[in-house]
């Protein structure tokens, strides 16, 4: 059984969508494991009873199950990421994350403020051996099958070494996760011979050779959309935290123009969902933070429900698969 404490406060929508994705979750795993909703006991009690109102008896009684966490303060989104450390200690990021620093939990996911979510998790998680920052990872949608794009935003400047580092932890988790049995790892790069690239990028290139893991090369950024290069699918693709989040924020922001432009060209409506689903970051719910000692699920701020919900599922895949342990072997190599 996994034990996932949820953010109740954290996010644009919070406290109703933690409250709502907890009410949805209780539907899809019943009593196999356990959820622990952290923020203002009034607050979460007062959402309750409301989303509650109108819902079946078989909801209202399976609502009993969710064990409520005091926790009075809350981290803002325009807070610094020192805040949830020693600004706010009684805050529902960093209750629910100390939550699994004590073993009364076993993972936390939130969709607040990213910055504080990543100093809480690294200092009272803190970081496997023989890594110096962790990652998040970030599934994208492709042609072919999904890839992880690693980091996506916590590391603006990278050394080789931590590319190498990041390579790793992309491996695990695609292998852990995504299911896929010798992950193929390309280095992105504006170009796919060795010596394309910035300093750090082409030094990583040549350490990544001797790393033992399935590195197929440099990949550029159009073999993303499509899930491969000309040396074969691509499972994990490596770069740092600036180019991913910007990548990323491109990535975010080319669904909605298609769409646009599908339905100004006669396109059905039940055409356009069907490729919505296929992109919509929602169903991937949140990027783990990886590299810490547990398991730190980042959800997107603007989040629905739904999202928050398979960001929890996320977490609850991570511990099953025993991926920070994974990691720790893997680092150790």
């Amino acid at each position: 059984m996994a034990r996932i404490a949820l953010d109740a406060m954290g996010g644009d929508h919070a406290p109703a969508a933690p409250v709502a994705a907890a009410l949805l979750l209780l539907h899809e795993i019943g009593s196999a494991h356990q959820l622990q909703l952290v923020g203002r006991t009034a607050v979460i009690r007062e959402q309750l009873s409301t989303q509650l109102a109108a819902a079946p008896a078989s909801l209202v009684e399976a609502a009993t199950r969710l064990e409520i966490v005091e926790a009075p303060d809350v981290v803002e989104m325009s807070d610094k990421p020192s805040v949830a450390v020693r600004g706010k200690p009684n805050s529902s990021m960093t209750v629910g994350i100390k939550l699994q620093a004590e073993g009364k939990s076993d993972a936390f996911v939130s969709a607040g403020n990213t910055g504080a979510q990543m100093a809480a998790s690294t200092v009272f998680l803190r970081l496997h051996e023989g890594l110096s920052r962790p990652a998040i990872s970030t599934v994208f949608p492709t042609a072919k099958q999904p890839v992880v794009v690693l980091d996506s935003g916590a590391n603006v400047d990278c050394s080789a070494a931590e590319l190498v580092q990041f390579a790793r932890l992309g491996h695990v988790y695609a292998r852990d996760i995504l299911g896929r049995e010798n992950p193929a790892v390309g280095l992105l790069s504006v170009g796919e011979e060795p010596e394309k690239g910035n300093a750090a990028v082409k030094e990583a290139h040549q350490l990544l050779l001797g790393a033992g893991l399935n590195f197929i090369g440099n990949v550029e950024g159009r073999d993303i959309p499509a899930g491969a290069c000309d040396r074969g699918p691509i499972d994990v693709v490596v770069c740092d935290g600036f180019t991913g989040n910007v990548l990323l924020k491109f990535y975010e922001s080319v669904a909605p123009m298609l769409f646009g432009m599908m339905m100004k060209n006669g396109v059905t409506k039940e055409q356009i969902g069907a490729l919505v689903h296929s992109l919509d970051y929602a169903k991937y719910g949140g990027a783990p933070l990886l590299g810490v000692k547990g398991v730190s699920i980042i959800c997107h701020g603007k989040s629905s429900p739904e999202a928050i919900k398979n960001g929890v599922l996320a977490g609850i895949r991570a511990v099953e698969s025993r991926m920070s342990h994974h990691i720790g072997e893997q680092l150790a190599k």
